[in-house]
């Protein structure tokens, strides 16, 4: 039934309209119409300012709700105005999600179904969209001004918001459930080293033994799973870089925050509709090698790259930063040689091991355990060859002792005591009031 069938009232009296569900949508869909139909409005909604687009909104709403006799409360007029101007200089539904500092992920399951992260854990939200042809709406205005396409020959995109919060859309016929959204959010103002103590995710001598690795060009891997907050160990720890030197950074999404002077972005490029053009990550390690850079950071390493970045590591760039998947030190090892393999050369087992025991330094191992919280569960250092196995010693380890009557895990950092190897480069500094916070 529409919406003027639902309000004709036999003797043309005034309708009044109750906040309910169903006419609050009604009304909605018939104000938005009226937009759409003063194209000047959205031509230029990015001319105008918040205040003057809800003055113009706010007229048309008000003359459409008297020429029609519906009386409408202050309560649901503000609602509409607002999801109007998400809907033209936001992202429609999900905008007030975005600006929601609790929220840390976004899922967008399907036009009906929208989930969000808060605190580390999965809750469903009542915001919904109008249709799926809204949700691709709303994921076209998203990668449309990155340059990037969404469509039946290439249904999947990596993308960003202008806050750097990272963007994975899918659509049908790969998306079962209707156009799917994922937005991993990172904060306008990007956590720093204080944060991450504060927030339990290390100890105040892990970050000074992380800072001097930094300054003195250790090669470092961040490892872990999805959503384990390897990005944001990434950034901060990035952050250690001196001004003076010069940093490419290269990345699917450009996500890191990084304040230093002299900075190059670097960022892929997908296929275009001719599946032509594509410049993938391992393309831009090897430009990289051209830019005289003093470190190179890529954003993760997944495939073949990882050789270059080896090889990079091996040769003159000390003090590289990456992240890769992996469940622990060791695994990242074993993922490296897989990687590496994933180059296409044929190399014996023995001399990969051997490129990345002299490539790599240090692996931070980032967790996120089961209360949602993040920790850093080792800092291990990469000391050699013995053989054929790479000899790794465990720095700093986080051992859970249990958990706390709100089900959040408690435990405590542990130093193994054990003098690392590149003390003799970075120094022992950092090792200053270990025993009291650690031991």
């Amino acid at each position: 039934m529409s919406l003027t069938n639902r309000l004709k009232s036999e003797n043309d009296e005034k309708v009044v309209i109750h906040d309910k569900k169903d006419s609050f949508y009604g009304l909605k869909n018939d104000v938005q119409n009226l937009i759409i139909e003063k194209l000047s409005i959205i031509e230029n909604s990015d001319k105008l300012d918040s205040k003057t687009l809800e003055k113009e909104i706010m007229v048309i709403m008000n003359e459409h709700f008297e020429n029609k006799n519906i009386e409408v409360s202050t309560n649901t007029k503000t609602k509409i105005l607002y999801q109007m101007i998400d809907e033209i200089l936001g992202l429609g539904p999900i905008t007030s999600l975005i600006k929601d500092k609790n929220v840390s992920e976004i899922m967008v399951n399907g036009f009906d179904h929208v989930y969000v992260e808060k605190e580390g854990r999965l809750e469903l939200t009542e915001v919904k969209f109008k249709d799926n042809l809204h949700v691709l709406h709303i994921i076209e205005k998203i990668v449309a001004p990155l340059g990037r396409r969404i469509d039946e020959s290439s249904p999947m995109v990596d993308a960003r918001l202008p806050n750097g919060s990272r963007v994975n859309a899918i659509i049908p016929p790969l998306a079962l459930n209707g156009p799917t959204i994922t937005i991993r959010k990172f904060s306008e103002e990007p956590f720093v080293i204080s944060d991450l103590i504060g927030f339990g995710t290390l100890t105040t001598p892990m970050a000074e033994f992380l800072k001097a690795c930094v300054r003195e060009k250790m090669n470092i891997i961040v490892s872990g799973g999805t959503g384990s907050g390897k990005t944001t160990m990434l950034n901060v720890v990035s952050s250690f870089i001196p001004n003076d030197e010069r940093i490419v950074t290269i990345e699917d999404a450009a996500e890191l925050q990084l304040h230093q002077e002299h900075i190059v972005r670097l960022e892929t490029r997908p296929a275009n509709i001719e599946g032509k053009g594509e410049i993938n990550i391992r393309d831009l390690v090897k430009n990289s090698l051209r830019m005289r850079p003093d470190r190179i950071i890529v954003g993760e390493v997944r495939s073949g790259e990882a050789l270059d970045m080896l090889q990079a590591m091996n040769t003159g760039h000390d003090g590289s930063l990456t992240t890769g998947h992996a469940n622990s030190p060791r695994d990242m090892l074993s993922r490296l040689e897989t990687m590496v393999l994933m180059a296409g050369m044929d190399l014996p087992i023995k001399a990969i091991r051997e490129q990345i025991a002299s490539a790599i330094d240090v692996i931070i191992q980032q967790t996120r355990l089961k209360d949602g919280s993040r920790r850093i569960t080792h800092i291990s250092e990469v000391q050699g060859m013995e053989g054929e196995v790479i000899i790794l010693q465990d720095i700093f380890k986080f051992v859970q002792t249990g958990t706390d009557n709100r089900g959040k895990i408690t435990g405590k950092f542990e130093y193994s005591g054990i003098k690392p190897k590149i003390t003799s480069v970075i120094g022992d500094e950092w090792a200053k009031g270990l025993e009291a916070s650690d031991r």
